[in-house]
């Protein structure tokens, strides 16, 4: 699953891009200024950088000039209000693989998340997931039960797919909450515990294990 920094101090947009992005599939983290994005640029395992210009603490050039230095490898999407011929120059050449400016549509934005990646090296895409009988069409967001179609909220069928993607793994609540809720639930929250009870009810009992004190598995 590849991870996504998203570097943007307008709240609504950048909780617009993380919700889109997490129901792709992939792990979105945000940080609102400069500063704290470029610390988390260089030091985070990240696979890409969706980075806002007009930022406060450090702007988004200046943070593109320290990638450049430190992580030139790490391919960064400039997302900014600023559409002149000299910014995108600008940013382009400082190092952005792409540009792309505000308003946007999500399907544009999906579109050159994901030609970067691939660009990087990035696995195609998986269309299915399977756990024993359980099985998860992921391009027509369905589940099955032995070919049995099993109706699951959005929601359910997001946990399902991310304890699926992991198999073998143990999932901590904490790792759970981000990657399914995002960051609006307070970790003491046992909303997690209830939908893997939801899942167990409709996908079977065994299907995924309790690690006590650590998390939750679906055995590989």
């Amino acid at each position: 699953m590849n991870r996504i920094l998203i570097v943007e101090d307008e709240e609504r947009i950048a909780s617009f891009v993380a919700k889109g992005l997490k129901a792709e599939g992939f792990t979105a983290t945000v940080v609102g200024d400069g500063v704290t994005g470029l610390d988390y640029a260089v030091t985070g395992e990240f696979d890409l950088v969706v980075l806002d210009i007009g930022l406060p603490g450090m702007d988004g050039f200046a943070v593109l000039d320290r990638l450049k230095v430190e992580r030139p490898a790490l391919p960064v999407i400039v997302l900014t209000a600023r559409d002149s011929v000299t910014d995108t120059v600008a940013a382009l050449e400082g190092g952005a693989a792409d540009y792309m400016a505000k308003p946007f549509t999500f399907g544009e934005l999906i579109a050159r998340v994901r030609l970067r990646l691939r660009a990087q090296g990035e696995p195609a895409p998986v269309d299915e997931l399977t756990a024993g009988d359980v099985r998860l069409d992921l391009r027509r967001r369905r589940a099955f039960v032995a070919d049995r179609e099993v109706e699951l909220s959005a929601r359910e069928l997001t946990l399902a797919e991310v304890l699926l993607r992991n198999r073998g793994l143990v999932m901590s609540r904490e790792q759970l909450l981000s990657q399914v809720w995002g960051y609006d639930f307070d970790p003491g929250s046992n909303v997690v515990d209830v939908y893997v009870g939801y899942l167990r009810k409709k996908l079977g009992a065994g299907l995924v294990t309790t690690v006590r004190g650590l998390g939750y598995r679906v055995d590989a």
